[in-house]
């Protein structure tokens, strides 16, 4: 038996049964469609409430709030910490080859699955999490359209019991897709105005953009310079999105970055402050519009805001520290 409880916001607890996954055996199911485009990068909640049963189907939850996985979680989902999991707890950097292949097999995830990422904060460490699955070649990745809180105004049911899969033996692309990935040696020559072949995308809130604050209320990394990288331009995450977190249409995604100059026939790196909104971002350009130049600097402004030496643009003009 496995508790089932509903999402929604008055935490009303309702017991249901008949939630058995199947985990060990993988019949020949029918194949979640596989294209290119949109129709590759996202499911509906409609259709993952369809296709909880399939057994090419692993869903992986990545929230950062803590309990949130413990009470309550989308049936047969996997648990993964972006703060353990999917970065290197030493260094900063993104996890291993290994350490993302030994957390894909300990999911049960084979070369045919299809592995659907969703999570709280707007899916942003969710769009991480499929950027760095992308770098690594795992071959279908998607996000669930809206994630946790469209999953939870809906209503639709959860368990609170965690589900083991049967390990796999998945084995990874010996090399790692590195140019979906861009560091401070990349996006300097673009601030000295030495690589005008490429466009920069701060995708922050327009007060950090322009240095009037170093980050949101409540944001625990800071950078002791605030504004941003020069020639960068400022589309925040959040005009990506409709109401209810699902991402805009197409058509308006490519309007929205075209009114500033991003379309494609020009390379494009985004950043934000650590990584975690610029991956939405990233996501919706790369695996939505299917832009084929996009890079993440997910050193983004904690990294650039603290380096010694690189040029910034502080139109605010606020200093760190002052009275």
């Amino acid at each position: 038996m496995t508790n089932l409880l509903p999402f929604g916001r008055r935490g009303i607890a309702a017991l249901a049964s008949g939630v058995a996954l199947a985990q060990a055996s993988r019949p020949a199911a029918a194949q979640p469609a596989a294209a290119s485009g949109p129709a590759q990068a996202l499911v509906s909640t409609e259709w993952l409430t369809e296709n909880l049963r399939n057994p090419q189907v692993r869903v992986i939850e990545v929230s950062v709030n803590p309990g949130l996985f413990e009470r309550g979680h989308i049936p047969g989902a996997t648990n993964v910490s972006w703060h353990r999991d999917l970065v290197d707890t030493v260094r900063r950097d993104i996890a291993s080859r290994e350490q993302i292949q030994n957390l894909l097999r300990r999911a049960g995830v084979q070369h045919d699955s299809t592995v659907v990422l969703y999570g709280d904060n707007n899916n942003w460490f969710a769009a991480w999490g499929a950027w760095v699955l992308d770098i690594y070649g795992v071959r279908d990745v998607r996000l669930l359209d809206g994630g946790r809180r469209k999953w939870e105004a809906e209503g639709r049911q959860v368990s609170n019991r965690p589900v083991t899969h049967q390990a796999t033996t998945l084995e990874l692309p010996a090399q790692p897709n590195l140019a979906l990935r861009a560091r401070l040696a990349d996006v300097v020559p673009v601030a000295q105005n030495r690589a005008q072949e490429v466009r920069l995308l701060d995708i922050r809130s327009p007060d950090e953009f322009s240095g009037k604050i170093f980050a949101p209320p409540g944001f625990q990394e800071l950078a002791i310079r605030a504004g941003h990288i020069p020639g960068a331009v400022n589309v925040p995450w959040a005009q990506a999105v409709r109401p209810d977190g699902t991402f805009k249409s197409v058509d308006e995604l490519r309007a929205l970055y075209a009114n500033v100059g991003i379309d494609g026939s020009r390379p494009v790196i985004v950043y934000c402050r650590i990584g975690e909104r610029s991956s939405h971002s990233w996501f919706a350009l790369k695996r939505l519009l299917g832009y084929q130049n996009v890079r993440q600097y997910d050193g983004s402004w904690t990294e650039y805001g603290n380096s010694v030496g690189v040029p910034i643009e502080n139109p605010a003009g606020t200093i760190w520290g002052a009275t």
